[in-house]
């Protein structure tokens, strides 16, 4: 018997490749929506997405928060390149709204993004897209350009979209902090598990 309960703790301290399930992981590449500008550690969608894979089973899945606060898409080449160092096998780039709230120019965008997104895929690294809404505050052609440039490169990549990374939150006061954009905690719940159900396609089942 002491034996036995030896082996049996030791296989719960194998590696999930040990087990045959190799180690997978996700990289959230984005601004403050992403690392949690205002929430308490634990609270950013990154996070929670990670303990719902935890908890569903989903060990051998690795979570790596990427989102730095203020950032724009002219960081997503530049970023791109130091994050793939690391290997992961999927960026999920949630960038584009700092460009959008601050008017900048939307052809730049896109190319900034495209460059990031073909620098991904030429070095092995799977790539899905968060898509991005803003307030109609710059205008209807500005807004609307905007919008498009999510699922344009969606397609043009043939890489998967989240349509909106603030689905069931955008503009929902109870749900945001005071400068009505970043979500609060209750908004970050909503928003993680808009990713989870996003993602959990893409992601090895074994």
């Amino acid at each position: 018997m002491p034996m036995l309960r030896a082996l049996i703790i030791s296989l719960l301290f194998l590696s999930p490749s040990v087990l045959g399930q190799e180690e997978y992981t996700v990289l959230f590449l984005g601004d403050s929506l992403t690392e949690g500008l205002g929430l308490d550690a634990g609270q950013a969608y990154p996070s929670l997405v990670d303990e719902k894979l935890q908890a569903e089973g989903y060990g051998h899945i690795n979570v790596i928060n990427a989102g730095i606060s203020g950032s724009t898409s002219a960081s997503a080449l530049e970023r791109m390149q130091w994050y793939v160092r690391s290997q992961p096998d999927l960026v999920f780039l949630a960038l584009g709204a700092n460009d959008g709230l601050r008017g900048l120019n939307v052809a730049n965008m896109r190319n900034n993004l495209a460059e990031a997104i073909e620098f991904a895929l030429s070095n092995n690294v799977d790539v899905a897209l968060a898509g991005m809404l803003i307030p109609p505050n710059m205008g209807e052609e500005y807004t609307t350009e905007f919008a498009r440039v999510f699922p344009d490169l969606a397609a043009h990549y043939d890489i998967p979209l989240m349509p909106f990374l603030l689905q069931d939150v955008a503009a929902m006061p109870e749900l945001n902090q005071a400068d009505g954009i970043h979500p609060n905690a209750e908004g970050s719940v909503i928003v993680a598990a808009h990713v989870y159900d996003f993602l959990l396609p893409l992601l090895p089942q074994e």
